[in-house]
């Protein structure tokens, strides 16, 4: 008790040193104020960035195995040469991966191809640059299809080639402006199609990547009778794409991953010593990648900013050395009254924390006002994260400004102190 009461007495001396020397602590606050918002609006700008980035490729799926003929690839050489004349997946090797593949090691299977630039025609209004997209129906199991309005296609739709479709929150908007667009229709590629199902508007996204305001889904049936699909190397038409949905007992997909290259090396007949002639790309691919990317971006950030957080703790010891020397004399008295060491030296060493805690706080709300400027597509947020980051930096400094000072202090000599003027 007697020691948290000579803390106390501590912090109570060090908050009225700081009220009776306003102007001085308003001055000496600013430049941690400055270092704290450079460096938390850095972790934040690029936090948001990193979010945003990943918001708008949100639509490769999560737990996703797609079979395909060409493998992400991102930075260095990538011999195309090798790849070219694979083949496509086909509606023959999404039937016998269904078939081979265990049900127990995934969630579903799905066949999807998109061919974009379509024009969509109901009465005298018209969308163009629309994406149509002929999808199998475990589709919504691989990939998000959030249907707000409506519902999903019934399995002998997609297996009777029905002409229907969900469509995206603008089409529907522009096709049919007033009233609900279920159960209406609309024409193309000389085709009718009957809408189902109507998706949640997504909005602007931060890169220009697919969005499911602007796509158009029908069964994979109906989409052949509009566009060809191609098997690879140098046909045309609308590339096919194979994916399955890992199990969440599954978490680093490598099971699923070599079972379905099993499969696909079967079905298409490869000797063992033969080459995959097709790829399994994963989205934890794109995520590294960008989380590399990121990183480095954050680290630069952070460098910049130490820069000014380093000023700022020069300015808070400068301070602190003039505040020591101004009180030398109330330093011998306290000590010639019985005061220890340590009260001293927690007494200049809670101010600096103090100061440093202002100037963070301060920071931190500067921060927190710029997430509060509406943006378009990218959504500014100040995480829990980088508020106990600017705050702990903050005490570090405080630390660290005001630590020699404060051994100053607590080791004068009391008569020469007292002496002092």
């Amino acid at each position: 008790m007697k020691t948290l009461r000579l803390i106390f007495e501590s912090f109570r001396f060090a908050w009225q040193a700081l009220r009776s020397n306003l102007l001085r602590t308003v001055l000496s606050l600013l430049g941690v104020t400055v270092g704290i918002f450079a460096i938390i609006a850095v972790f934040t700008v690029v936090d948001s960035l990193e979010a945003n980035v990943r918001q708008s490729m949100s639509f490769v799926g999560d737990k996703v195995i797609y079979v395909q003929k060409w493998p992400w690839a991102f930075g260095g050489d990538y011999p195309w040469w090798k790849y070219f004349n694979r083949p496509l997946p086909t509606q023959r090797e999404f039937r016998a991966l269904q078939r081979v593949l265990p049900a127990s090691s995934h969630r579903g299977i799905a066949l999807f191809a998109a061919q974009g630039g379509n024009t969509l025609k109901a009465g005298d209004n018209s969308v163009e640059g629309i994406a149509v997209q002929g999808v199998t129906y475990d589709f919504r199991r691989v990939s998000d299809v959030p249907v707000t309005e409506g519902r999903y296609f019934l399995p002998q739709e997609v297996e009777g080639s029905a002409n229907v479709a969900v469509v995206g929150y603008e089409v529907a908007h522009n096709l049919y402006p007033h009233g609900s667009a279920l159960g209406r229709e609309f024409r193309t590629r000389g085709q009718k199609f009957t809408i189902v199902g109507v998706m949640q508007k997504e909005g602007k996204k931060l890169l220009d990547t697919p969005s499911n305001d602007n796509n158009c889904l029908v069964p994979l049936g109906a989409f052949s009778k509009m566009f060809t699909l191609s098997t690879g190397g140098m046909g045309g038409g609308a590339q096919g794409v194979l994916a399955v949905k890992g199990r969440d007992d599954d978490p680093g997909l490598l099971n699923l991953e070599s079972e379905i290259r099993g499969a696909m090396r079967n079905i298409r007949g490869l000797k063992p010593r033969e080459e995959d002639n097709f790829a399994l790309n994963r989205p934890e691919m794109l995520a590294d990648a960008i989380s590399q990317l990121f990183s480095v971006i954050g680290i630069a950030g952070a460098v910049i900013g130490s820069f000014a957080m380093l000023v700022g703790g020069f300015g808070i010891a400068n301070i602190m050395f003039v505040s020591v020397k101004e009180r030398t004399n109330i330093i011998g008295i306290q000590k010639s009254l019985g005061a220890k060491n340590y009260f001293i030296l927690f007494q200049f060493l809670f101010e600096a924390v103090f100061l440093c805690l202002i100037g963070g706080a301060a920071g931190l709300f500067l921060v927190f006002l710029i997430t509060l400027v509406p943006q378009d597509a990218l959504k500014v947020f100040l995480s829990f994260g980088n508020i106990a980051l600017g705050l702990s930096v903050s005490v570090v400094i405080g630390v660290l400004s005001g630590i020699i000072p404060a051994v100053m202090a607590s080791n004068m000599d009391p008569v020469i102190a007292i002496r002092s003027k």
